[in-house]
């Protein structure tokens, strides 16, 4: 089902720039309309945010697909996902071989989406708490991805990342950020480097926006 959609959504994410050939194989092999709601499925490989209940959204394929490739998860490493949604991203990271620890703050959402792991086979690590604060018994994480945007970055999660780590993660407004991409180099030095205009939902937290 939707095999040809799946098709021209990779031929999109190339066009844009897309060159991980695990990562177009990830997006080849994970069904997106799974990850939203049934009378959202005609749009599942459009490249656009999609609506999936609670205020919250499946980012843009294009989105996941930069994140993911940013991060360059290698298999066996431990990542850390803030913000679990729909769970599309979590599958994406899981079929490039990566330990998937994830945390979502709507109850509701965490639940449903707990399910579709288990249905589809997945072994992933999820709880629900504030993902600002990161999940301190398994770290340190090789990658941490942050699917909302924060108006700073969690200083928690920066902790919780090993040295030669990476984490991807937006910031700045409400409505629109920067993607930033840092790597630590030691305890409290980080190399970062941006990609502008992203637009997520508010990263919400004690070390986010307030509600």
């Amino acid at each position: 089902m939707f095999e040809n959609e799946r098709e021209e959504l990779i031929q999109i994410l190339k066009t844009r720039g897309i060159r991980n050939e695990s990562v177009l194989a990830a997006f080849r092999k994970v069904e997106r309309h799974l990850f939203v709601p049934e009378i959202m499925r005609f749009n599942a490989y459009k490249d656009v945010a999609l609506p999936i209940g609670q205020g919250q959204t499946i980012s843009q394929p294009y989105t996941v697909a930069y994140m993911t490739e940013a991060l360059n998860p290698q298999p066996g490493q431990k990542v850390l996902e803030i913000g679990t949604g729909s769970g599309f991203q979590a599958v994406i990271l899981s079929e490039l071989g990566a330990r998937v620890f994830t945390i979502e703050r709507q109850f509701d959402l965490y639940n449903q989406t707990l399910k579709l792991f288990d249905k589809l086979g997945y072994k992933i690590a999820a709880r629900c708490s504030d993902g600002t604060i990161g999940w301190t018994e398994f770290a340190p994480y090789d990658g941490i991805i942050v699917t909302a945007g924060g108006p700073t970055i969690p200083e928690n999660l920066k902790k919780q990342l090993s040295i030669g780590g990476k984490m991807v993660i937006p910031v700045g407004g409400k409505t629109t950020q920067t993607m930033k991409i840092l790597t630590k180099i030691s305890e409290d030095k980080f190399e970062t480097r941006e990609a502008p205009y992203f637009a997520f939902v508010p990263l919400i937290g004690k070390e986010g926006w307030k509600e």
